[in-house]
């Protein structure tokens, strides 16, 4: 990330332009956090309404019921009579009458007559009994509920214009500020000349994609055919082509900031990776004459807006905890056992299993809260690449506890697994993935300095640790509890998305208000350029917000580019070839696994989840492979490509959040030195997916020790 904000003074022009940056963004999450609190607080009115007036969803809409337009009958005999005549009247007009007779039974009509004055009669006092319970109380109170109910729909019918504004505003603001994805960072003119370049021809193609789609939908809207969302069209291509503009506009404008740069080879690994795939997958599509296809994979992206959305609202989340002492303080629980860096990272990864589990995913995870863990291990004494090791793994440890989303779309795919199962292995591959990496750490992670303090000192520094910490407690019990009372609802991973960003705020405005502290940034800041940014709320929440949109724009542009090329696989028929029976479950499992960390390479895991259900899911089913050993070693795939190079996502998004490594040892180390932050977290993934991969295959009592179940085999 770019640091020019904390090392430069804040002029008034600047604090307003950065006001203006962020408000945009802080409106559409706003929007969204709205809608997923509207959402659950309608729910709740309704369930309300109906435990208090057992008739509420007929009262909700009594001015659009009309008085029953019948007549209770009166004088019975003249009504029979009259009925009689009408039947006569039928008879008489119906020339097939006599075929089927012509005897009128009067009792009969005497028994219809007297059947439908009661029905009437029972209409008619039930809706003098509706009348009499409209109540003003009811009508205010509906009056609240319908009012919230079109607020609601109206914000959630528009969840997929929220979403492509996100995108393309926040990737305006990933593109203002350099800070796409890429194998490595800009250090050149050079460099820069040539990302500048294909991020103008990806945008270009972006643009001509979506212009063509666009066209097409029009013309089979004119042609008759019904067609919803044509208004996405014009979005897409509006801003596609601002972002193009964008890159042309940067491509005129030469960096006098960087040095020249001569090496063509390490600038192609600063195009971003957004860029190699719209344009690998542009070149692919049009060979098979599918012009429009990135397009089309953007529209079903647009399928899950609220899935994307909450990603926004996750980073958010944590651009917002980074404005908080809250990590330091809860840091300081653990200082006074003085734990040597090795058993710090341990408790780290254990303590950061939880948070993952909500965010849904490692990337996610490490994009929101990934600045706060690297500082607070460095704080400890932790080397850079050891930090920067347990940073990126770190989003990788919780992704099978409950409740991950991923864990509960997996189950909704298919009917093969369930959660529960999920989440019961996913606890038991935690525990195998932190032993291995406390085995490693302690084999290759240096010599470890320093002694645990002893108890008598250790407890009592923890306790009085303890004691800021519960006002945080109790700010988020607090809002936990009023979100159960008066919603009914706990925290699951349906809520947090609503819950966790509300939390978040009012653990800020408790800073800044109550404890008037400043930010936590503002002891590092020169004299002159604290201004704004050490104290006050309004200032962190637009920070905060203004951090977010870059992180929000690379994340975004890579999934929905990742969504093309697993669309580009599926349609290329390359997992066609694989065979269906292969005859050897141990070739099966190496084949599959190797296809899995590939997958987990190139897509983002909920693209990466479908793609694989469709594909693979059968081919192992048919191969023996219990459903179970599958889905788990292939969330452990996927987070094994997350961390191998050369792509390595979370490497990359934990150096978009942290930067690059400066230590001496980093830069002039041995080959060992400089990438052991890479090193470390390949061994300790590749050897706990090669245990969950092979292990339960030996037979039934290991399959039931890592997996948790009794192998059906």
């Amino acid at each position: 990330m770019t640091t020019d904000s904390r090392t430069a003074p804040v002029s008034p022009s600047r604090t307003w332009s950065m006001t203006l940056a962020s408000v945009p963004m802080l409106a559409i999450l706003v929007l969204t956090l709205l809608a997923s609190v509207g959402e659950t607080l309608h729910s709740r009115l309704l369930e309300i309404g109906g435990e208090t007036w057992p008739d509420y969803f007929n009262l909700r809409v009594i001015d659009r019921i009309s008085a029953p337009g019948c007549q209770v009958v009166s004088d019975e005999e003249a009504a029979v009579d009259l009925a009689v005549a009408v039947k006569k009247a039928e008879k008489s007009a119906d020339p097939f009458a006599d075929v089927f007779g012509d005897q009128i039974d009067r009792e009969q009509v005497r028994a219809s007559v007297l059947a439908a004055s009661r029905a009437c009669e029972n209409r008619l006092a039930n809706w003098e009994r509706l009348q009499s319970l409209n109540t003003p109380g009811v009508q205010a109170f509906v009056l609240v509920e319908a009012g919230l109910s079109q607020a609601v729909l109206l914000v959630t019918g528009n969840r997929r214009v929220l979403l492509g504004l996100m995108l393309l505003f926040c990737a305006a603001a990933a593109t203002l500020g350099r800070q796409h994805i890429a194998l490595r960072p800009v250090e050149s003119r050079l460099d820069d000349r040539v990302a500048t370049v294909s991020q103008l021809v990806a945008n270009g193609l972006l643009t001509a994609s979506t212009w063509l789609y666009r066209q097409q939908e029009l013309a089979q809207a004119e042609a008759g055919m019904p067609l919803a969302h044509l208004f996405m069209h014009d979005i897409w291509v509006a801003g596609f082509g601002t972002l193009t503009l964008i890159s042309l506009w940067q491509l005129r404008r030469r960096r006098d900031d960087l040095p020249v740069g001569r090496s063509w080879s390490r600038a192609m690994l600063s195009v971003p990776l957004y860029s190699f795939m719209c344009i690998s997958a542009s070149i692919q599509f049009a060979f098979h004459g599918f012009y429009h296809g990135i397009a089309v994979y953007l529209t079903m992206m647009a399928e899950l807006s609220a899935l994307f959305l909450n990603l926004g609202l996750y980073v958010w989340v944590g651009m917002l905890l980074a404005r908080t002492h809250l990590p330091r303080k809860v840091f300081n629980v653990l200082r006074p056992w003085r734990l040597p860096p090795k058993w710090l990272g341990v408790a780290v990864l254990l303590l950061t299993a939880l948070p993952t589990a909500y965010s849904g995913a490692s990337g996610i995870f490490i994009l929101a809260a990934g600045l706060t863990l690297y500082r607070e291990l460095r704080r400890a004494g932790t080397s850079e690449q050891l930090a920067l090791a347990t940073t990126a793994i770190s989003g990788s440890m919780g992704t099978m506890l409950r409740p991950c989303l991923l864990v509960v779309i997996v189950a909704t795919l298919n009917n093969s697994v369930t959660t529960d199962e999920m989440f019961s292995a996913g606890a038991r591959v935690l525990l195998l993935t932190a032993s291995v990496y406390a085995i490693y750490v302690f084999l290759i992670g240096g010599p470890s300095k320093g002694e645990i303090a002893p108890l008598r000192e250790a407890v009592p520094g923890m306790l009085r640790a303890l004691l800021p910490l519960l006002p945080y407690v109790a700010i988020f019990a607090g809002v936990i509890l009023l979100w159960n009372l008066l919603l009914n609802r706990g925290l699951d991973e349906f809520s947090a998305p609503a819950i966790l960003p509300l939390i978040l705020l009012l653990v800020l405005a408790f800073e800044r208000w109550v404890l008037r502290s400043p930010d936590p940034d503002a002891d590092d800041l020169p004299e002159g350029a604290r201004g704004p940014l050490a104290s006050g709320f309004s200032p962190a929440v637009l920070r905060a917000t203004r951090e977010s949109s870059a992180l929000i724009g690379a994340l975004l542009m890579l999934m929905a580019l990742s969504v093309s090329v697993g669309g580009l696989i599926e349609r290329s028929g390359l997992l066609e070839l694989f065979p269906e029976q292969l005859g050897s479950v141990w070739l099966t499992l190496t084949l599959l696994m190797a296809l899995l960390v590939f997958i987990g390479m190139i897509m983002d895991p909920y693209g990466a989840v479908l793609l694989v259900n469709a594909t693979l899911a059968p081919i192992a089913l048919n191969n023996g492979i219990d459903p179970l050993h599958f889905w788990v070693m292939t969330v452990l795939a996927f987070e094994m490509g997350y961390l191998t190079p050369p792509v390595a996502l979370n490497h990359l998004l934990t150096r978009q959040v942290v930067g690059v490594p400066t230590s001496p040892e980093s830069l002039y180390g041995t080959f060992w030195q400089r990438n052991f932050r890479f090193i470390l977290p390949v061994m300790v993934m590749g050897t706990t997916l090669l245990m969950v991969t092979y292990l339960p295959a030996f037979g039934s009592t290991i399959f039931q020790l890592l997996l948790g179940i009794q192998s059906p085999a």
